[in-house]
């Protein structure tokens, strides 16, 4: 009996974990290191509050352990939905939205708690150790929630967004992070001001206000508790260097990567897309400037992908090269009168043939012919207007001028009865039908033009050259040739052809003979191709 496959998480619980874990060791760090501060590096409150006593210790774990177990719990119970959030599932919006908002509610959280973390020890614990004074719990509050609790806060939000950023493309598999309702986003501007703030203005507050209090002290002071002040003032200036320092370098490489890292992953892209591949895509990790970039470029490649896969399917229609001039605009699809030679090729007892067969078969052999025919049209520079039933039409030197149409023409009319020889030869040793064709080759003037509805175009030839073209087909049949060329074809050929000269004939439509010429055994130089 097999056990059911659950889908995996989006969000797996080592990165769950890893996330609780900076929030415990950034705010634990931040709580000792204030710790530490007022009880040993501030000598004004050290001596106030006397030794560290072992209930002081106490208060402080069972405080800070509340804290975090309260800021853990509320975490947790926020991000389910996002840990519940299976792959290859439906995700509700609001999970996305929490997607993008858990960094912000990691430092709500943990500002929640360095605001509670000011309360407790700036207010309840002078009060419970009875030594409780206006002028030191502003300063206490000051120092643990405005300054200790902002840098604890900064560094918690770009460590964790840092981390989730590896998880965030797994909610917003098709991108477009900027269509999640109702969720803010850090701009890059944002980001590098608030760095600022907290590398630069924090710290200098703090020696600021720590100059102008001992500044204050002095000028009370007598001599010897004088220069314990300004002792005293020299630690706290390297207390409050070296911690800023090492604040403000945690957080600048952190910020430095929050914009740094994306740009770099993009221009990483760039270079995939320059080398032609363009399934490449580059991730959303955030919903800022950096964010709206990859958006873009995801979109930009995308439309790179349809323009190559319209290019691709619009060369099965016609041959490359004027393929990529209609799409490079060079040429003008509105109507232009151009001298071309018209090629018409059509199946010889075709209706008995489609009766006496399977339907099926006969599909799959008349592709087969359409195929070997028409490779050799574009071989030679043609362009395959139509297939009419078991008819071929096709032009060279149009829509792209070719000053050789007619030899191309005739070229690929020899080239198209050798090709049908040696496919009658694999069809006959297979037991099936043999197939015979006629081909007419004209040259004249013609309208070329894209010609149809609002709803559907297609590029035509009109002009009496292109019935002209028709008419010669029909006539290959009568004179027992299955190719024929037209006067003015003739002349305008610039190589020597096997012609053979046929009775002048009087076609439909036509007041006057036609002449035409019957196309004799192929020679070899003339089905080479272009090159």
């Amino acid at each position: 009996m097999s056990t059911p496959v659950t889908p995996p998480a989006l969000a797996d619980g080592r990165l769950a974990r890893r996330l609780l874990r900076i929030n415990g060791i950034g705010n634990l760090l931040g709580a000792v290191l204030t710790f530490v501060y007022f009880r040993f590096v501030d000598m004004a409150d050290a001596r106030e509050l006397g030794m560290v006593t072992p209930f002081e210790i106490v208060y402080f774990i069972a405080g800070f352990a509340a804290l975090a177990a309260g800021g853990s719990i509320h975490g947790v119970r926020w991000a389910r939905p996002l840990i519940a959030a299976r792959a290859g599932a439906a995700l509700d919006p609001d999970v996305r939205r929490r997607a993008i908002l858990l960094p912000y509610t990691f430092a709500g959280i943990t500002l929640i708690s360095w605001v509670s973390a000011g309360i407790i020890w700036g207010v309840l614990w002078p009060l419970v150790a009875g030594h409780f004074s206006l002028s030191r719990s502003l300063r206490a509050i000051v120092g643990i929630t405005g300054i200790a609790g902002t840098v604890t806060t900064a560094f918690i939000f770009f460590a964790i967004e840092r981390q989730w950023r590896q998880a965030l493309p797994r909610f917003f598999p098709e991108g477009m992070l900027s269509a999640a309702p109702r969720s803010e986003r850090l701009s890059v501007r944002g980001r590098l001001l608030l760095a600022f703030l907290v590398v630069s203005i924090v710290p200098l507050a703090a020696l600021g206000v720590v100059s102008y209090t001992r500044a204050a002290a002095l000028l009370r002071a007598d001599p010897m508790s004088a220069m314990a002040l300004v002792d005293n003032l020299l630690m706290l200036v390297v207390f409050i260097t070296a911690m800023g320092g090492l604040a403000a370098a945690a957080i600048s490489v952190l910020v430095a990567g929050s914009v740094g890292r994306p740009l770099a992953t993009l221009r990483g892209a760039l270079a995939e897309v320059e080398h032609g591949r363009l399934d490449t895509r580059c991730p959303i990790v955030a919903g800022d400037e950096t964010g709206a970039l990859a958006e873009g470029f995801n979109r930009m490649v995308q439309g790179l992908q349809e323009r190559e896969r319209l290019r691709a399917t619009f060369g099965k229609y016609v041959t490359p090269q004027i393929r990529d001039e209609i799409m490079a605009g060079r040429l003008s699809l509105e109507g232009t009168q151009v001298e071309a030679t018209i090629l018409f090729a059509d199946l010889r007892e075709f209706t008995p043939w489609v009766e006496a067969s399977d339907p099926r078969e006969v599909v799959r052999d008349l592709n087969a012919y359409f195929t070997e025919m028409e490779a050799a049209i574009r071989r030679h520079g043609g362009l395959v207007l139509q297939y009419i039933g078991d008819e071929i039409e096709a032009v060279f030197g149009a829509p792209v001028p070719d000053p050789e149409h007619a030899d191309h023409a005739v070229r690929a009319a020899l080239e198209m009865r050798a090709r049908l020889a040696a496919w009658n030869g694999e069809r006959r040793r297979r037991g099936g039908h043999t197939l015979r064709h006629g081909i007419g080759v004209h040259t004249g003037v013609v309208l070329a033009a894209t010609i149809g509805s609002s709803e559907r175009l297609s590029y035509a030839l009109v002009g009496d050259a292109v019935n002209l073209a028709s008419r010669i087909q029909g006539l290959s049949k009568d004179l027992h040739t299955d190719i024929l060329v037209s006067e003015s074809t003739r002349r305008r050929l610039r190589e020597d052809y096997a012609l053979e000269s046929r009775p002048a004939v009087r076609v439909k439509g036509k007041s006057a003979e036609v002449e035409v010429y019957a196309l004799r055994t192929p020679v070899a130089a003339h089905t080479s191709g272009q090159g």
